[in-house]
């Protein structure tokens, strides 16, 4: 890991001029003054010193470009996209996601594992953790020498420095076991709880990028929520806002159960009872083939029996919302993961189903369009967040030619 540079010790002209180049493209000195406010003496010499450091690269001038038409040509400038490269990680209870992308965010490789075993040990599940980014690196032509920022989303509460509690049956320290230092040969490591990071990701990329106050709501097999608040991620003492437990005490949900859990419920409940159509699709379904995915999709296909799941289920979710509106006071709910496909006939319910009695406007609710990558993307934008925020601090992540 690089010796951090205290931040007082370098111009802020630096930072400026980073922070402006990570979305600008290519830009001029012009540019830069005109987005900063610098003058032209501090905008050059600070492009000039992330050049020499390696952040910034020098386009061809207009003239070799082909576009000069008179005068004397402008200096080009651009973050070097390739000057180091970003890891996120989905580290999910069953799988794994790992995105290497360059500094502009644009993917380089990504590697895949479905197979964890549910109860691993914490050790075994570093190990396999370090081994897929490792070889996700190697699929992008890359190494660790190479990484400026690491982040990983896993399904527990993550305080401010990267620990998750103890918890009861020990499932969040399975989760979390030691990420944070494990994967300290990278300069900067954020490890994160997995729907905060799908917040991360509707707010940058998905679904709240024009709003300052949302939850993004992972419900799947279990309800987690990232909660932003006045345009920041909430996390509270113990990394634990967006745990849903809470909702077993509130009557008409009773449980953290996600969305998927309660559309497969509803059908075994209904098939016990004898209430479901003989004749119909979901009738005929098997209870081991049964998913809340296969019940969404006979219900967009006009199943009588999925439909009526996916309006109960949608009653349960305008419930959770409702709940959410008034904890958070949030404008929108961005329904996220992977059960986000085909999930607009509940998200429908649960909109008529909104009560009209409440204190605050309720909340919209919109379906998220990330699907199941949403965690690992989000945990591509952690790393870069981290990265735009911090990278003269620990730059360069190697030793520079």
């Amino acid at each position: 890991m690089s010796t951090p540079t205290p931040s007082a010790a370098r111009p802020a002209s630096l930072n400026a001029i980073l922070a402006y180049a990570w979305d600008a493209g290519e830009f001029t000195a012009t540019d830069a003054i005109e987005a900063t406010g610098l003058t032209r003496s501090t905008t050059i010499e600070a492009m000039d010193a992330l050049a020499r450091l390696g952040l910034l690269e020098e386009l061809p001038n207009a003239r070799v470009a082909g576009n000069y038409r008179k005068g004397r040509p402008a200096r080009r400038f651009s973050l070097r996209a390739g000057a180091a490269v970003l890891v996120g990680v989905d580290a999910g209870n069953t799988h794994l996601t790992v995105t290497v992308s360059d500094l502009c965010g644009r993917t380089l490789a990504t590697r895949r594992d479905v197979d964890a075993p549910e109860a691993e040990a914490g050790a075994d599940r570093v190990a396999r953790v370090i081994r897929l980014i490792d070889a996700a690196l190697a699929d992008s032509d890359h190494s660790r020498a190479d990484v400026l920022s690491i982040c990983v989303g896993v399904p527990a509460p993550v305080d401010a420095r990267g620990h998750s509690p103890a918890h009861r049956d020990g499932f969040w320290e399975r989760m979390n076991p030691g990420l944070v230092d494990a994967l300290d040969w990278a300069p900067l490591v954020r490890i994160d709880n997995d729907a905060s990071l799908a917040a991360v990701a509707e707010g940058t990329i998905g679904g709240a990028r024009d709003c300052g106050n949302y939850i993004a709501l992972l419900a799947g097999d279990r309800l987690g929520a990232g909660v932003v608040v006045d345009g920041h991620l909430l996390r509270g003492a113990h990394g634990g806002v967006g745990e849903m437990i809470a909702f077993a005490h509130v009557e008409g949900v009773g449980s953290a159960d996600g969305l998927g859990s309660r559309l497969v419920a509803w059908v075994d409940a209904a098939r016990t009872a004898g209430t479901l159509d003989p004749a119909s699709a979901l009738s005929r379904t098997p209870a081991p083939e049964l998913t809340g995915q296969s019940v969404l999709e006979l219900a967009a296909a006009g199943d009588p029996d999925a439909r009526a799941a996916a309006r109960h289920v949608g009653g349960v979710l305008a419930r959770i919302v409702s709940v959410l509106g008034s904890m958070f006071d949030p404008h929108r709910v961005v329904v996220s993961g992977a059960i986000s496909h085909g999930i607009d006939e509940v998200v429908s319910a649960a909109r008529l189903a909104l009560p009209t009695d409440l204190d605050l406007p309720a909340p919209e609710i919109v379906v998220s369009t990330l699907g199941g990558d949403v965690v690992a993307a989000g945990a591509v934008c952690g790393a870069s967040v981290e990265a735009r925020e911090r990278a003269l601090d620990v730059w360069p992540p190697r030793p520079m030619p």
